[in-house]
């Protein structure tokens, strides 16, 4: 997994791919239950979710190999409250991490690898421009901010104030 998949795993905002995996029984159901467009088990379904306040409709292709829908990647990520997360995470660390303002410390509270070599893959990962992916207090300044901006864009509710 990459780290910044780590990263949304380890706040809540991504499962964990093994446990998102469903299982072949799960997979039979799901195809038992859903309604069939055509012999060849190709056929289209679809679909509306009440979430509170919207509704959303959707047209997803049941695939005959996996069982699996396009819909179910579509799911609304549900919001996340990173401050409170960290806050909680740091209160029981033993360290004095500033998770707010350095991204070493935010992997650390994380659990995840803050080491220069993984701050690049992380840096490779987001997009970093190239002059600044040699491990300067400028990479990790540039590094922190995306990893929250992209924290934000995966449902995270993060603090406008650490965001800019």
């Amino acid at each position: 997994m990459s780290v910044f998949g780590n990263v949304l795993e380890k706040l809540g905002l991504r499962k964990s791919s093994k446990a998102s995996r469903p299982t072949t029984t799960q997979q039979r159901k799901r195809q038992q239950s859903a309604p069939q467009g055509d012999s060849a088990g190709g056929g289209s379904a679809s679909q509306t979710s009440q979430i509170p306040g919207t509704t959303r409709t959707s047209k997803s292709t049941a695939s005959s190999s996996s069982g699996a829908t396009t819909a179910e990647s579509q799911r609304p990520v549900a919001m996340v409250d990173v401050t409170a997360h960290l806050e909680e995470l740091a209160a029981k660390n033993p360290q004095q991490l500033n998770w707010r303002t350095s991204i070493v410390d935010l992997l650390t509270l994380l659990d995840i690898d803050s080491s220069a070599a993984a701050r690049r893959e992380l840096a490779d990962e987001l997009g970093a421009p190239v002059d600044l992916k040699d491990g300067s207090a400028e990479m990790n300044t540039w590094l922190h901010r995306a990893v929250l901006r992209k924290i934000a864009d995966n449902g995270g509710k993060v603090p406008k104030e650490l965001l800019d």
